[in-house]
């Protein structure tokens, strides 16, 4: 994968859980669970993606 492509995806992902937050903030009880594990899935591939990009940019 090469640099743009790590950080196009990177800059996706970062707007997923933006959007996400902002979806458990307004979200009702009995959809926070759900909502809660979306969110914690997409900040573990965001953080990977960011280490990866950092690493491609180091080497």
């Amino acid at each position: 994968m090469t640099i743009r492509m790590i950080a196009e995806e990177l800059y996706r992902l970062i707007k997923n859980v933006e959007e996400l937050e902002r979806a458990l903030r307004n979200a009702p009880l009995e959809k926070r669970a759900e909502i809660e594990d979306r969110l914690r899935k997409a900040r573990a591939e965001r953080n990977r993606l960011r280490a990866i990009l950092e690493n491609k940019k180091k080497g």
